[in-house]
This record gives C-alpha cells, sequence and structure tokens, in this order.
C-alpha cells in the first residue's frame, strides 16, 4: 500500500517518494497510473484464454506467486495503494483493450483505509459496480472477488474495519447474486473467527505472503473455471467493438 502525506507518496518498500505538489492538480501527475503498465499492454498479442486480475497491492503482489505466475493466460494489473476510483479511471486500458474473457476484480482494501480521503460503502461499491458494468458491456465475463481480512491498517492504524469489511463483502456478494456475476470469498481460508488476516498467512495483516497466495489459489482458480464455463454471449456492444 501506499501512503499518501503532504502530496508525497511514500511507497513501503522503499522506493524513492514521488514528490507533486500538495494538494494540486499537475498535469504531470498520473493520478491513477495510467502509465504503469502502458508498455507492458502494448507488447501482448491477442489471447483469447486471457484473465486479468485487477487490483491494488494485494494482486500485484500475487503477481509474482501461483497461480498468476508462470500461467501464460493471467495478467496481473495491480498497482499498490489503488482505491476503486483509480482501477476505474484505469480500466479500459488496463482491461477492456486487452480483451480478456475474464477479468478478477479485487478492491477496497485502499478506500476502507481511507488512502485518498473518506469514501462511503455506496462510492467504493459504485466504482466496483461500474466496472463490472463495464465489462459485461464488452463481453468481459466478471469475477468479483472479496475484500481480504484485516484488523487494521499499519499505515493507516486505528480504523477498526473489519466490521466495515464484512458488511462490504456482503453488499458484494449481493450485487453478484442479483447481476448473475461471478464473486470468490476468500476469507474462508484466510480470516479469524474475528475477522484478522491469519498471522501465518501475513507479515503486516494485511498482504498475503507466499502461503496465503496458496490459500488463495484453488478458490480462485475453481471460480475462474466455473466463470468461463458459463459466460453469457457477448453483447451487441461488445460484437459492434470488434468489427
Amino acid at each position: 500500500m501506499l501512503l499518501l502525506l503532504a502530496g508525497r507518496v511514500l511507497a513501503q518498500d522503499g522506493a524513492p517518494p514521488v514528490t507533486t505538489p500538495a494538494g494540486a492538480a499537475c498535469a504531470r501527475c498520473d493520478w491513477a497510473m495510467l502509465v504503469r503498465y502502458r508498455a507492458e499492454n502494448a507488447r501482448l498479442g491477442p489471447d483469447p484464454a486471457r484473465v486479468v486480475f485487477l487490483g491494488d497491492s494485494i494482486t500485484e503482489g500475487w503477481a509474482r506467486e501461483p497461480p498468476l505466475a508462470g500461467d501464460p493466460h493471467f495478467v496481473g494489473r495491480g498497482i499498490g495503494g489503488q482505491t476503486a476510483p483509480q482501477m476505474l479511471v484505469r480500466f479500459r486500458a488496463d482491461v477492456i483493450e486487452l480483451r480478456p474473457r475474464l477479468v478478477h476484480l479485487m478492491a477496497g482494501t485502499n478506500d476502507v483505509a481511507e488512502n485518498l480521503g473518506p469514501e462511503s460503502d455506496d462510492e467504493v461499491l459504485g466504482a466496483l459496480e461500474s466496472m463490472a458494468e463495464l465489462a459485461r458491456a464488452h463481453g468481459i465475463a466478471v469475477l468479483i472477488a472479496s475484500i481480504p481480512p484485516a484488523a487494521d491498517f499499519p499505515w493507516r492504524p486505528g480504523l477498526q474495519p473489519t466490521a466495515r469489511l464484512r458488511r462490504l463483502n456482503e453488499r458484494l456478494r449481493a450485487y453478484a447474486a442479483r447481476t448473475g456475476i461471478g464473486f470468490v470469498d476468500y476469507w474462508p481460508v484466510l480470516a479469524t473467527a474475528e475477522g484478522a488476516l491469519r498471522p501465518e498467512y501475513s507479515a503486516d495483516g494485511v498482504h498475503p505472503n507466499a502461503a496465503g497466495y496458496r490459500a488463495m489459489a484453488p478458490l480462485a482458480l475453481t471460480a475462474i473455471d466455473r466463470e468461463l464455463h458459463r459466460q453469457p454471449r457477448r453483447s451487441r456492444l461488445a460484437a459492434a467493438s470488434a468489427r
């Protein structure tokens, strides 16, 4: 995750901070980080079996672990610190234009952590729902992931996020059921009874380690396979876009 403070973006991995005018609009400031995967996206050729994983640092870390690592059909598009509205801005570049069969959406941790300021539940869910609607309009199957468990955020302590994470996940589950899109819940394998991330699966209580990603992998693969086998026919908009 990234901590935004006084116009400086501080990376947890010790990378040099990016300094921007505090609170000011800047033509050179890439708020949604559209440039992050631009070159990699341009190098990708067609792949009718492609699955894009869109998310924040949890997804970014997963790209270095199975099943993402080593599978040529899986494309990781996670960016540390990002909120759902930022992912929505880059959704066309990092998902739609890659023409995947399915997108795995995992967002909400940084929204609950208030990385870019407070957001209401409706605002967080609205960004995720907008991404799902865009995907479906372009014939891309959607798999919404539960927001992973956490008892606290090291970079934003004291928010006591567990109850809100549960509430948001129940609303995501209900939205998926109502609209007929996929939902995958990682809490059964990641969470303690109290709703924290199991300590053997994380060093900081937020980001899964290799063992955590191994625990998530079977759920992800089963859910992806299920959604691909029931993927509806492409919409008229998607068909028109392909012509």
